[in-house]
């Protein structure tokens, strides 16, 4: 599964090469998707080629080939991109009722909740992507609505307790509170696990580790996945 700007940028690829036989360059890829720097363009071909979706051609500038397209793809290219927004929760996999309703009809059964891929504590790594596998836990360690849960990669979050190889327990919400701990997508490109700091207008993303710095946003460049309720780790 792609993300949605994974997406849009293999379509726009594959039409203009349709179009004139020729892939477009990073500015065009840029400003067809909206980013605002072509180190996002070339993040995204990285993810196409390691995914098999497109190859680059040796000693040829600017050639690129598309091997194949998602089965969902639509034969017309996006003018702008539309905003990633990872579509985690199918069904009712991962929501849990509440407290009352389950009393009632006498459950208390375990939860499966869909593990999403991986998230970066550290330097961020690409967005959200498919289910990969899930976990069963006890309703007492959720909260009611949609969760998912995400492995842990990197070490910036070892001071609250999240470890490298943990799988964190999110509750779906696009809201959070300051010092709460969140799913963050930045630039609608990379995701990362961070402490939410509200700075007037600004959006701070803090580590817990000193070796890291605190990074500082516009609101319109961090927009909240899901708040961490629950850690996972095997031993």
């Amino acid at each position: 599964m792609l993300t949605r700007k994974q997406s849009d940028l293999l379509r726009f690829i594959n039409e203009r090469l349709k179009e004139t036989g020729v892939p477009p360059s990073f500015d065009e890829m840029k400003d067809a998707l909206d980013l605002r720097s072509k180190s996002g363009i070339h993040r995204l071909i990285l993810a196409l080629e390691e995914r098999g979706f497109i190859r680059r051609l040796p000693n040829r500038a600017r050639a690129l080939e598309v091997l194949r397209l998602p089965e969902s793809s639509t034969p017309s290219a996006p003018n702008r991109a539309r905003k990633f927004s990872p579509n985690v929760i199918e069904g009712s996999l991962g929501r849990v009722r509440p407290l009352q309703e389950r009393e009632e009809n006498n459950e208390n059964q375990q939860v499966a909740i869909p593990v999403m891929g991986r998230i970066a504590a550290g330097t961020p790594i690409s967005a959200i992507q498919s289910r990969s596998h899930t976990i069963s836990l006890p309703p007492d360690l959720l909260s009611n609505g949609e969760h998912f849960a995400l492995e842990v990669r990197g070490d910036s979050m070892i001071e609250a307790g999240i470890l490298d190889g943990d799988t964190v327990v999110i509750k779906k919400q696009d809201q959070a509170e300051s010092g709460d701990i969140v799913v963050a997508l930045i630039d609608d490109e990379e995701a990362t696990l961070k402490r939410l700091r509200k700075r007037g207008a600004s959006i701070a993303l803090e580590a817990a580790n000193p070796a890291y710095e605190t990074r500082i946003f516009g609101p319109d460049r961090v927009r909240i996945q899901g708040k961490l309720i629950s850690l996972v780790r095997r031993y």
